[in-house]
């Protein structure tokens, strides 16, 4: 019997205070396409993967509030060109650059937060690592 597998990340939830805000953030500081799905949805394209977005108000009422998460997006722009962009935005930067490990090898990485307290981290891969 074969071994099963996922291939990709499709898409994820995030549940957010703000529609507005929160897409207005991701759009103005990240350069995220922001879409519209389904009956009135909204997402934020990235690649080929999309992040859904959920008000808080569509949760049931006997449900926790959600903590915050954590997102990590590849690019391929050198991190103090972000950091300078992150400045003009008025978007303080919370750490780094610092070394991590990625998926796909060593990163070195920036830290933010959205307007629902998400950690953002910004990454860069050295070239040499990059697995396409």
């Amino acid at each position: 019997m074969p071994t099963l597998s996922v291939d990709r990340l499709d898409h994820l939830v995030l549940i957010v205070r703000d529609m507005d805000t929160t897409c207005a953030f991701y759009r103005r500081v990240l350069g995220i396409e922001v879409e519209t799905f389904g009956r009135g949805r909204t997402a934020l394209r990235v690649g080929r993967q999309k992040i859904n977005l959920e008000h808080t108000s569509a949760l049931p009422s006997d449900q926790p509030p959600p903590r915050p998460g954590h997102l990590c997006f590849v690019t391929s722009a050198p991190l103090d060109e972000w950091i300078a962009h992150l400045a003009v935005c008025g978007v303080p930067l919370i750490e780094g650059p610092v070394k991590r490990s990625g998926a796909e090898g060593p990163i070195d990485s920036i830290y933010l937060r959205d307007p629902d307290d998400n950690s953002i981290e910004i990454a860069t891969y050295a070239p040499a690592t990059i697995v396409t």
